[in-house]
């Protein structure tokens, strides 16, 4: 793993960034954490990018938290991966 970020699935949607925040800490210094929400409708998405001060500290996050339940639900932390140029999306009207 050679990146700081973690990708956090399968999020309850009542998870706030504080809260993620104060978790992870338990792992390491924190630098960031995002929760993307849906463009059209501003609901979370289920989701979270946390960003570890160092690659050790990510490397924990992932053994400590991985598979553990927050708020019911069994979470996913794993390395982030970059984008393959992004999702392309096209204009695709029906009519």
């Amino acid at each position: 793993m050679s990146n700081t970020k973690l990708f956090v699935g399968n999020l309850s949607f009542k998870v706030t960034e504080s809260e993620l925040e104060e978790l992870f800490t338990q792992a390491g210094a924190v630098v960031s954490v995002a929760i993307p929400t849906d463009r059209e409708t501003g609901r979370k998405r289920g989701f979270a990018f946390v960003e570890m001060q160092t690659q050790a500290e990510a490397e924990a996050a992932v053994k400590q938290f991985n598979g553990q339940t927050i708020d019911g639900r069994q979470i996913a932390v794993n390395p982030s991966q970059p984008r393959e140029g992004g999702a392309k999306r096209t204009n695709n009207k029906r009519w």
